[in-house]
């Protein structure tokens, strides 16, 4: 087992994609097991090794023995919190099942550690204080949320169990080059998209919800700096800051040049109206913080829909 050998499930990913980037810039020799349900192959460094495979079978968890990692990033998931309340059982395979498929795998192969990429807004649910912190009641609405906070007990057991060490890293709303504007998870890909080409954006309800947007390079950043720190447990990976969908709507708006005026649709059921995390136990056990202010961001993911 190679100190510099890792594996990122899930690495054809927005996320995923932009951990492995990171991974391979800092001397690891990088595999990638993803099954390319919502990746992408243009996402792909070229320097990583690919296997075309889902976390369920048998032939990723084979995968996974015969590379004997020493650190897995496992960031494949299905990502869709609205998918995950109409296919709850189809989200449970996959989010939960998948990820044991994967643990089980990790302890036979003597993995020294898991970095799990989990969720801060959906575990915590509607928050009693604002930004949350990792202490705060776990209270998920969907079973996006439960799914995360299951995997995250499963860790700690193998923690308990077999020595598996981990980091879960709960992050908040992450945006930035890469993601998909088609789907309904990622606004400011979604609204970067319709503002370029002239189209209406669709705001829901009074666009008063507010969400913690935290750049992806950042979130990549964390994960590196996750498998170098001997810290075992969840952390939150946010900037702390609440921004609105109106504020977010405005700024892409001067960014894009969008002539429209602002649409507001029906409020969706269910949707959280404030979320936001705090960072200090990263900055504190990892030495991360967000280094991308949020109008760079914005800039930046632009600049790459509009190059597209």
């Amino acid at each position: 087992m190679s100190e510099n050998n890792v594996l990122v499930t899930g690495g054809a990913g927005f996320i995923g994609s932009h951990v492995v980037d990171i991974l391979v810039e800092h001397g690891y020799r990088v595999t990638v097991l993803d099954n390319l349900s919502t990746g992408a192959i243009d996402n792909l460094n070229s320097k990583a090794e690919f296997y075309n495979l889902d976390i369920r079978e048998e032939s990723a968890y084979e995968l996974i023995l015969k590379i004997k990692p020493k650190a897995l990033f496992h960031l494949a998931a299905q990502v869709s919190v609205r998918y995950s309340v109409e296919e709850p059982t189809e989200d449970a395979a996959i989010n939960i099942l998948g990820s044991i498929n994967v643990c089980q795998a990790a302890i036979k192969a003597g993995v020294a550690k898991v970095i799990f990429s989990s969720t801060g807004g959906a575990i915590y649910g509607e928050q009693d204080y604002f930004p949350a912190d990792e202490t705060h009641p776990q209270r998920p609405v969907s079973p996006y949320g439960v799914a995360k906070l299951a995997v995250e007990k499963y860790l700690d057991f193998y923690k308990k169990e077999y020595g598996l060490n981990y980091v879960a890293l709960r992050y908040a709303n992450v945006y930035g080059p890469r993601q998909d504007p088609h789907g309904e998870a990622g606004v400011v890909a979604i609204f970067a998209q319709k503002l370029l080409g002239q189209q209406q954006a669709i705001i829901n309800g009074d666009g008063s919800q507010t969400r913690d947007f935290v750049y992806v390079d950042d979130v990549a950043r964390s994960n590196l700096l996750a498998l170098k720190s001997d810290f075992c447990g969840p952390l939150n990976i946010g900037t702390a800051l609440e921004t609105d969908i109106n504020q977010l709507f405005r700024l892409l708006k001067k960014q894009t040049t969008f002539s429209l005026t602002e649409y507001h649709g029906p409020p969706k059921s269910g949707e959280q109206k404030r979320s936001v995390i705090d960072y200090s136990k990263a900055r504190q056990v990892l030495g991360w913080e967000p280094l991308t202010p949020l109008e760079k961001g914005l800039e930046l993911t632009v600049n790459y829909f509009r190059q597209r």
